[in-house]
């Protein structure tokens, strides 16, 4: 399933969401990868497989991996959902207290000694 020139998806780790390409069968739960993750040895348990395998060579520099997975038509990144901004969070109504105790710092020294 992980043969060399598979065109896999990054799911986990620091490169989860990212490319890359199968360019060596390492040990039996491992190969390396490189496109637009690091070149890495990865456990084939944090890889998505897609069904596209590309023309490439084992051990492929990553200008020619990165040049298959264009050919390929694969972009650089997964598009996920845009992560909300700050300035969106400012913006909505912050909820007011509304219990008739008083708080625990507003009362005075009077009571304090009581």
């Amino acid at each position: 399933m992980f043969e060399i020139g598979r065109i896999c998806l990054k799911i986990a780790g620091r490169d989860a969401g990212k490319y890359g390409v199968v360019i060596k069968q390492e040990e039996s739960q491992y190969v390396l990868i490189d496109g637009y993750t690091r070149r890495r040895k990865v456990n084939v348990k944090h890889l998505e497989p897609t069904s596209k395998l590309v023309e490439i060579k084992e051990n492929a520099s990553t200008e020619e991996v990165k040049k298959a997975l264009e050919k390929a038509g694969f972009k650089e990144k997964l598009i996920r959902k845009p992560i909300k901004k700050k300035e969106e969070e400012q913006k909505k109504p912050q909820k007011k207290s509304t219990s008739s105790k008083p708080s625990k710092q507003t009362k005075s020294k009077e009571e304090k000694k009581q």
